[in-house]
């Protein structure tokens, strides 16, 4: 029994040698904690088959769940010329760079033409990892475009909201975008052509107070935070507790706000039986 008398090396990991879980493969579930293979939630478009959790969905992302298949974006060079030389804590236009190069877009709205179950539309998806979807110049102009185009070929139009608001970097005229967008959304309306806003989470500030309200149609995803100030700032404004689900999806459909709430695995359908009833096709 010499063998016990002899010490034994403990046993450590060799620090030079990479994990052989590769990364990217798992995600946790902020709603349930669940662990969650990323292909199966890529299956499920992005939401918690556990909890029913929407994920945030990127521009291109959301045109894929949205499209039949490919279609064609407009206007992707329009890009801010940083009208005000805004400078905080970092230079206005060294932040757009940062999210260009982070999204691979030039601002925070994709605007194309596609087919949604055959149907032929114009769909504007907003893009929350760049400026948090803050709707500025660009913004503006790439979604009045896209409703301009709208009424001249006689499509439909899906804008799908996904923003902090208005864009303080560029001040006034990012408050002007709200009316022009809105003034664009008035001629769509003459010319008998439906506009369909989905809000997702979160739909706050100058585009709730403005564009993503309008919709012949309203419809917000489960739980989306919907509302033009904060919970935070209302309750410290007010002085008073809201109440429980306040500016939640549920909550402004209870109230009138919405028309309905759609799991975002039922949307696709949802909408293009509203287009068909709406005579879109």
């Amino acid at each position: 029994m010499a063998w016990f008398t002899k010490t034994r090396k403990p046993i450590t990991p060799a620090k030079d040698k990479a994990s052989r879980v590769p990364e990217g493969l798992w995600v946790k579930c902020p709603g349930c904690s669940q662990v969650l293979y990323n292909k199966d939630l890529a299956a499920s478009l992005s939401v918690c088959p556990k909890c029913a959790h929407h994920f945030r969905l990127t521009a291109p992302e959301r045109l894929r769940t949205l499209l039949d298949g490919d279609w064609t974006e407009y206007d992707p060079g329009l890009a801010s010329t940083d009208p005000l030389a805004f400078v905080d804590t970092k230079p206005y236009k060294d932040r757009l760079k940062a999210s260009e190069k982070a999204v691979g877009a030039k601002d925070a709205v994709v605007v194309a033409a596609g087919q949604l179950d055959g149907i032929p539309v114009i769909v504007c998806s907003m893009e929350y990892n760049f400026i948090g979807g803050s709707m500025g110049v660009v913004v503006g102009e790439k979604i009045t475009r896209g409703i301009e185009r709208a009424i001249t070929e006689r499509k439909p139009v899906i804008i799908v909201s996904c923003s902090g608001g208005a864009r303080m970097m560029e001040g006034a005229l990012s408050l002007m975008q709200m009316a022009k967008i809105s003034a664009a959304l008035a001629r769509l309306d003459r010319a008998k052509l439906p506009f369909i806003s989905v809000l997702t989470d979160p739909t706050t500030g100058g585009v709730t107070a403005s564009f993503a309200m309008l919709g012949d149609l309203n419809i917000a995803e489960p739980k989306a935070l919907i509302g033009f100030a904060g919970p935070r700032v209302i309750e410290q404004t007010i002085r008073q507790k809201l109440p429980e689900g306040f500016q939640r999806s549920e909550f402004m459909l209870a109230h009138g706000m919405v028309d309905m709430v759609v799991d975002r695995r039922e949307l696709k359908p949802t909408i293009a039986r509203a287009l068909r009833f709406m005579g879109a096709c």
